[in-house]
């Protein structure tokens, strides 16, 4: 009788110290590749690391024409590009322009969706760097109210 209630907490504290690894110490280490300098940048070319982006018609970028809540923004990102590594949102007029970065694995369809805050009116632009290319689409959105700043 006393073997198996040694066995039963060996078992149930082996579980327990397994589901507190898995739901404290496994977020911490994807935390640990956060690039805080890229979202703390002020300005667009902070945000993409120094580099610049070329203008292209090969990536559609939705987002609505008015956005009712500015706290709320939903945008789509998609291209037909190959070798996608990264695509990345930035809101032109917000205090810190970078609002989301995906970085994409090997043969994974490069469109994404995703709702970012925008302080005011302002263009959004996606930019997707394909190879060694960065490339980028554009779009005015118009906040009617709310946002980051209130």
């Amino acid at each position: 009788m006393k073997n198996q209630r040694r066995v039963f907490l060996q078992s149930f504290l082996g579980g327990l110290a397994g589901i507190v690894t898995g739901v404290f110490i496994q977020p911490l280490r994807a935390l640990a590749a956060w690039p805080a300098e890229l979202f703390n940048a002020a300005d667009i070319k902070g945000a993409l690391g120094g580099n610049e982006a070329t203008a292209t018609g090969e990536i559609n970028l939705k987002a609505p024409d008015i956005a009712e809540n500015g706290a709320v923004v939903p945008v789509t990102v998609e291209t037909n590009l190959s070798n996608v590594e990264t695509i990345t949102i930035l809101v032109k007029e917000n205090q810190r322009p970078l609002s989301a970065v995906f970085i994409l694995g090997p043969g994974v369809q490069p469109n994404i969706s995703t709702r970012i805050k925008m302080a005011k009116t302002s263009e959004v632009i996606a930019v997707v760097k394909s190879g060694d290319k960065r490339l980028s689409a554009s779009k005015e959105v118009k906040v009617t109210i709310g946002g980051c700043g209130g």
